[in-house]
């Protein structure tokens, strides 16, 4: 889409650095009204055994399309900030690159700094709005685009796109869907700000929630809580970090880590039943004990093995375990597969 303007296409300084950045620069670059003159995104980071620099995301789609990148540590040193001064850009859009900006630097742009957020401001401001909305059980979460300033995800609203979320959804599809929407919603931003029809709005600091970076220990599955609670947090934190329990093998001294995939849930209640007991499968669905009803696991994997279902772990690698997973208090039991 082209705006019907005389003057030069708008110069805009994109910052990001994951996949969910990358996939609105790559929407940017594409479009006829803009000219994306610069790419700031994280140092490269050390990856796998042999600790191989690894570019981010942004990255690698800046140079595949020839756009200059810069990678400074943070803004603290003033010849950074001057290197960005130096490209005069209308507009800075971020998205997920993983610094909190100083104010001298949202000063720079003559028009706007402005992000792109995975949430429906106020609510979730922070690392990760994506999880922490499925792992509440939230039905629906979106865009917004604001107006940056000093504060985390503080600035004032400038437009928002809502999303649904299935029972069924989780994080990796949702981040997708959210990502693919964040482009065209900075474009169409920018082009009310053009033509005067763009509210700005001030965000309601009293209904303000925060979504905590994630870290492993999020992904640790207690299932004393509710099938649906365990619901919601495996699919908010799939793909990653991964949810996960602990399983006793007879042959191991230490408990073997088994990540779980989404499923769903059974309409068979749980009674007297230790909740975490893997109860056996249902059509190669894994079958394993919530406080209230059986939770049916689509795949499990065991550390160091392929992911499999239910079948064939019962049929194959049950037989080398207990019948019970560590649970937090430490108790096991078993019997054979």
């Amino acid at each position: 889409m082209a705006a019907t303007r005389e003057e030069p296409r708008w110069k805009i300084v994109f910052m990001g650095t994951p996949d969910f950045a990358s996939t609105i620069l790559e929407y940017l670059q594409e479009w006829d009204d803009c000219e994306v003159i610069g790419a700031y995104t994280q140092p490269d980071r050390p990856c796998g055994r042999g600790h191989k620099l690894k570019p981010s995301p942004v990255k690698e789609v800046a140079l595949k399309h020839d756009i200059p990148v810069f990678q400074p540590l943070n803004f603290k040193d003033k010849t950074d900030i001057e290197q960005l001064r130096s490209l005069k850009p209308d507009f800075l859009v971020v998205a997920a690159y993983g610094l909190i900006l100083p104010q001298e630097v949202l000063d720079i742009p003559t028009v706007l700094p402005i992000n792109v957020h995975g949430s429906l401001l106020p609510k979730y401001r922070g690392a990760a709005p994506i999880q922490r909305s499925i792992q509440n059980g939230d039905v629906a979460t979106g865009i917004t685009i604001m107006k940056m300033e000093a504060g985390l995800d503080t600035g004032p609203m400038l437009l928002q796109q809502a999303l649904g979320i299935a029972w069924n959804d989780h994080a990796g599809k949702i981040h997708d869907e959210l990502a693919a929407m964040g482009g065209p919603l900075i474009m169409e931003t920018i082009l009310r700000y053009h033509s005067g029809k763009l509210a700005i709005i001030k965000q309601d600091d009293e209904i303000a929630t925060y979504a905590a970076k994630l870290t492993k220990e999020d992904g640790l599955i207690d299932w004393n809580k509710s099938a649906k609670d365990v619901h919601n947090q495996i699919r908010a934190m799939h793909p990653s970090p991964g949810a996960y329990f602990f399983w006793q093998a007879e042959s191991d001294k230490e408990p073997v880590r088994l990540v779980i995939t989404p499923g769903k849930i059974s309409d068979k209640e749980t009674v007297d039943t230790t909740p975490g007991t893997i109860l056996g499968e249902d059509d190669g669905f894994l079958e394993i004990a919530c406080k209230d009803k059986i939770y049916l696991a689509e795949k499990v994997k065991p550390a160091g093995k392929k992911a499999m279902d239910g079948r064939a772990f019962m049929c194959g690698y049950m037989s080398k375990l207990h019948t019970q997973p560590t649970s937090t208090d430490g108790q096991t039991s078993g019997s054979d597969c």
